[in-house]
C-alpha cells in the first residue's frame, strides 16, 4: 500500500511535524545560496540525517567548494556523476527533437531536471528517506519540473521546496550564513544553472527584461577573447545525431565540449529569452550555448535537405508538443515518449554533413551534403530533364514543341 504524500511548500511544513527529521532527508544541493541556506535550516531544525545530493551533468560544479560547505554544516554529501546519462538519455533526444522553446532558445534545465529527480529518488529509496527537498521558488520553472518528475517517478514520501510559500530575503540568507563563516555567499549577483549543453543566468541583476545588461564576466564559452581568424568547421550526422567533427568521429559529450570552445570563440551561441511560469507571466533567462546553436542549425539544414516538406511541417508541430511536455515537468509522461518515437522514426534518413565558415557575425554555411538528398545541384539541368520527363509522359504532345521551345 502506498504511503500518503504531502507536498513541501514552506519551512513550516518541515518543522511542524509532517516531516520526520529523525529519518534521512535528501536535499538537492548545488553549492549556491538557496541550497546552502536550506541545509543550514535543516540542521537548525534538528534533522539528524541530512543527505546533500549534488548531481554532476557537466556544468560548472566545483566539488571542492560543495564538499567544504557540506563539511562545515555537518551533512552527508553525495556526489553523483551523471554526465554520461545526461548526454545519452536527455541531450540526444533533445537534438533530434530540435528542442527550441517557441523559436527563441534551446531548452536546457528542462533536460537536466528529470535526471536530477530520478537520481534523488534512487538515493532516497536506498536510504529509506521519507523526504526529498529542492530549492526552486515560484519564479523558477524548475519548481514544476522537479515536482512533476518526482510525482511521475512515484516517490512515496514528501517532496517539494520550502521556498514556494516561504521565500527568504537574499540579504537575510547571506546574513545568517555569514554568521557561521560562509562569507562567499554574498558574491552571488544572479542565479546560475549549468550543464554540458548550456550555461544559464536569471534573477538578481537580470530580473528586469527592460534593463538587463549582462556582465561579460558571466560568459565562459563565448567570453570575449582575441578575435579569432575565420575558420571552417564541419559536423557530420547519422540518423539525425552528430557523430563527427571535421571528419573525426567523437562521442557526443566530447563533440559538445569541443564545439562550445570553438564556436564560442567566435562569440556565437548567446540567447536571451522570456519563458512563461505556471501562472502565465514571463521571466527573463539568459543562456550561452555555442554547441547547441551550431548542432541544431546544422541538423535542421540536413532535415530540409532530406525530408519531404509536409513531413517536416508535421515534425515542427510535434517538436513543440515535445518541448511543452518537457517544460511542464512531464518528461516521463506518455505524450513526450510518443512524440519522441515519431521524431526518431522520421529522422532516421537524416544523414550527411554541414560545413560552416565561422567568422563572428559573418558566419554562414559553406556546404550542405546529404546522403540521400532531395535538393538539386543543377537547376537548369533539372528543369530540362523535368520537361523531357513530363513530355514523354504526354506522348504525342512532345511533337508540338518546335526546336526553339515555342508552342
Amino acid at each position: 500500500m502506498k504511503r500518503s504524500r504531502r507536498g513541501i511548500r514552506s519551512f513550516y511544513d518541515i518543522t511542524r511535524g509532517d516531516v520526520d527529521v529523525r529519518r534521512p532527508v535528501v536535499t538537492l544541493f548545488s553549492g549556491g545560496l538557496d541550497s546552502t541556506y536550506l541545509l543550514y535550516r535543516l540542521v537548525q531544525a534538528g534533522a539528524a540525517q541530512v543527505h546533500a545530493l549534488s548531481v554532476g551533468v557537466g556544468g560548472d560544479e566545483r566539488p571542492e567548494h560543495i564538499r567544504r560547505i557540506a563539511d562545515q554544516l555537518g551533512v552527508r554529501l553525495h556526489l553523483s556523476d551523471r554526465r554520461a546519462a545526461f548526454v545519452e538519455e536527455f541531450v540526444k533526444p533533445a537534438i533530434t527533437a530540435h528542442a527550441v522553446y517557441l523559436d527563441t532558445h534551446p531548452v536546457s534545465s528542462s533536460l537536466s531536471r528529470p535526471l536530477i529527480a530520478r537520481t534523488a529518488v534512487e538515493l532516497a529509496r536506498e536510504l529509506d528517506a521519507g523526504t526529498i527537498l529542492h530549492t526552486a521558488n515560484r519564479s523558477q520553472n524548475t519548481l514544476r519540473r522537479l515536482d512533476g518528475a518526482l510525482e511521475q517517478l512515484g516517490f512515496e514520501g514528501h517532496f517539494g521546496t520550502p521556498y514556494d510559500l516561504d521565500p527568504v530575503d537574499r540579504e537575510q540568507k547571506i546574513k545568517e550564513l555569514r554568521a557561521i563563516g560562509l562569507d562567499e555567499m554574498a558574491e552571488r549577483s544572479a542565479s546560475g544553472d549549468s550543464n554540458l549543453w548550456c550555461r544559464e543566468f536569471e534573477s538578481g541583476i537580470l530580473d528586469d527584461p527592460e534593463d538587463h545588461a549582462v556582465p561579460e564576466s558571466y560568459y565562459r564559452w563565448s567570453a570575449y577573447r582575441q578575435v579569432p581568424h575565420p575558420e571552417e568547421l564541419e559536423v557530420t550526422f547519422r540518423a539525425g545525431l552528430p557523430v563527427a567533427v571535421d571528419g573525426r568521429e567523437l562521442p557526443l559529450a566530447e563533440a559538445i565540449e569541443l564545439l562550445n570552445q570553438r564556436v564560442g570563440a567566435h562569440g556565437l551561441g548567446r540567447y536571451t529569452g522570456l519563458e512563461h511560469l505556471a501562472a502565465g507571466v514571463k521571466v527573463l533567462e539568459v543562456r550561452e550555448m555555442p554547441a547547441a546553436w551550431l548542432l541544431l542549425a546544422s541538423r535542421r539544414h540536413l532535415e530540409t535537405a532530406v525530408l519531404d516538406a509536409e513531413a517536416l511541417r508535421e515534425k515542427m508541430h510535434v517538436e513543440q508538443v515535445w518541448v511543452r511536455e518537457a517544460l511542464e515537468g512531464r518528461w516521463f509522461g506518455g505524450l513526450r515518449t510518443a512524440c519522441q518515437a515519431f521524431i526518431t522514426e522520421l529522422v532516421a534518413p537524416v544523414t550527411g554533413s554541414v560545413r560552416w565558415r565561422l567568422a563572428g557575425g559573418r558566419t554562414g554555411t559553406a556546404a550542405i551534403v546529404a546522403a540521400d538528398p532531395r535538393y538539386v545541384r543543377d537547376r537548369e539541368g533539372w528543369e530540362q530533364a523535368s520537361i523531357r520527363e513530363e513530355l514523354s509522359r504526354l506522348g504525342g504532345a512532345a511533337d508540338s514543341v518546335n526546336r526553339s521551345g515555342q508552342w
